[in-house]
């Protein structure tokens, strides 16, 4: 997976819907683990102790993912919920539908369309506010400059659609910076070529980041 979009870090997007007094509320939130899912399930449980569902779903940008019906009918819930987070592209998010009962049996058709709707609302939340985030897979690379040389390599970095991570100002100045995966050593190269051939480049792993 190259890139993925997520909610962003701090934030959690709220969708509601309603259908025969029957409430559907999702809540969704970034995380990086299971761990941190579960923690998330937990604290919606724990908000929601009343309700009689917490449909909980989560999707990792490894490949993992679970969801539960947490007693609803079969495939009309968890399912459900997982699939409209699939089909946004998302990836390191946990929703949980909850779900206080009006009164009224849906049906099989019509949970399914009330928890599907409850995320999508969600999610069309997190657009509106603007929380919704595209994570890449980026290389981060470290040098160490003469000051006399900062604004040219500043220029270098951007110049290689690189972006500024980190700087820190000492006795020299410690630049980190972020690059696509696959596009950070046209600067390696160019800092190589800069420096006479000396290499000032530490190069780290990839990892997903906001670009």
């Amino acid at each position: 997976m190259a890139a993925y979009r997520t909610i962003a870090a701090g934030h959690e997007a709220i969708g509601e819907f309603e259908d025969r007094r029957s409430r559907f509320i999702a809540q969704a939130k970034g995380v990086s683990s299971e761990r941190e899912a579960q923690a998330f399930i937990d604290e919606v449980r724990a908000r929601h102790r009343d309700a009689r569902h917490n449909v909980p779903a989560w999707i990792l940008s490894d490949g993992r993912e679970k969801c539960s019906d947490d007693g609803e009918p079969s495939h009309t819930a968890g399912m459900r919920t997982l699939e409209v987070l699939r089909g946004a592209q998302l990836a390191d998010v946990c929703c949980v539908v909850t779900r206080y009962f009006g009164g009224t049996l849906l049906g099989p058709g019509g949970l399914k369309r009330a928890y599907t709707a409850a995320v999508q609302e969600a999610l069309a939340s997190a657009q509106k506010e603007g929380i919704l985030v595209t994570r890449t897979l980026a290389t981060r690379v470290t040098c160490v400059i003469p000051y006399s040389a900062y604004d040219r390599v500043l220029r270098m970095a951007t110049d290689c659609a690189g972006k500024v991570a980190d700087t820190i100002f000492a006795e020299d100045v410690q630049l980190t910076c972020l690059f696509r995966t696959g596009e950070e050593q046209r600067f390696v190269d160019a800092m190589r070529e800069f420096c006479n051939g000396e290499d000032l480049c530490v190069v780290g792993e990839p990892a997903y980041a906001e670009m």
